[in-house]
């Protein structure tokens, strides 16, 4: 029973592949030539196939994510997987870490999707960066960032960092706050998708195969229309809307005084 269990598994994993594979090619050869809005339907329904094949079912909701347009996604951070969830609900560029560009096949498709690197610790990076998020705010384009700075098992919600909001500052550009959790057949919150401490990506991929019944729920937890306040305002107020919208005790944060913004709309 648990060879078979295993094969079942190297099974799967080699069927992942082969669709990075597949999304690479489409990368590769098509996209060059096809529109953003024929480039957004592919992503969507690619990503979507690889929760099916990685045994995750989507839950999202459409009404509410399908009315953001341009601007700032903010999210709190489980998994890599992440991503492609919200890649199979709201097409996006996102703002990733420096070595996702060395990830096998992943990385490469992430640098030839619009994504954004940035170096931990270095301040001339992040100013580099800072400027190229908002200058593609500036034109219109949707970028996703993942403020904590690092993943969480998803029993909470670590503290906002406002350095990248100031790029929607700068542009006048919308942040929607975006709520994500990992739940198992019985609805209770999951860490299996989790990538964290020092499980590796292969470890990480084998939890999520073994898993039964896991889904991912996105749910837009608030937005916020310019003019914004401050970074550390604005960056407060979304790490509130995402753990209050996840029913989560939020990690303390420097505490700030409130600042009245009209312009703060939720779904």
């Amino acid at each position: 029973m648990r060879s078979l269990l295993h094969l079942s598994m190297y099974f799967r994993l080699a069927l992942i592949g082969l669709h990075l594979l597949w999304g690479a090619t489409q990368v590769g050869i098509c996209f060059p030539f096809l529109a953003s809005a024929v480039r957004d339907r592919l992503k969507r329904y690619w990503s979507r196939q690889l929760l099916a094949l990685l045994g995750i079912s989507l839950e999202a909701e459409h009404a509410a994510l399908d009315r953001i347009g341009r601007g700032l996604v903010v999210a709190n951070h489980v998994s890599f997987v992440d991503i492609f969830a919200i890649n199979a609900a709201l097409p996006s560029g996102f703002v990733a870490k420096d070595d996702v560009a060395t990830w096998p096949l992943i990385g490469w498709l992430a640098r030839r999707n619009g994504t954004v690197f940035i170096t931990r610790g270095k301040r001339r990076s992040a100013q580099r960066t800072q400027q190229e998020i908002s200058a593609s705010l500036s034109i219109g384009r949707r970028l996703t960032i993942f403020p904590e700075g690092t993943t969480s098992a998803g029993d909470r919600v670590l503290p906002f960092h406002g350095a990248l909001f100031q790029a929607a500052i700068d542009a006048g550009a919308p942040i929607h706050a975006l709520a994500i959790e990992y739940l198992d057949h019985f609805g209770n919150v999951s860490a299996a998708a989790a990538y964290i401490d020092d499980v590796s990506l292969l470890d990480c991929l084998r939890q999520i195969l073994g898993s039964q019944g896991l889904r991912v729920r996105l749910r837009l937890a608030a937005s916020f229309a310019p003019p914004h306040a401050d970074r550390r305002h604005v960056a407060h107020a979304a790490h509130q809307a995402v753990a209050g919208t996840l029913r989560q005790r939020p990690v303390a944060s420097p505490s700030l005084q409130p600042v009245r913004n009209a312009a703060a709309i939720s779904p």
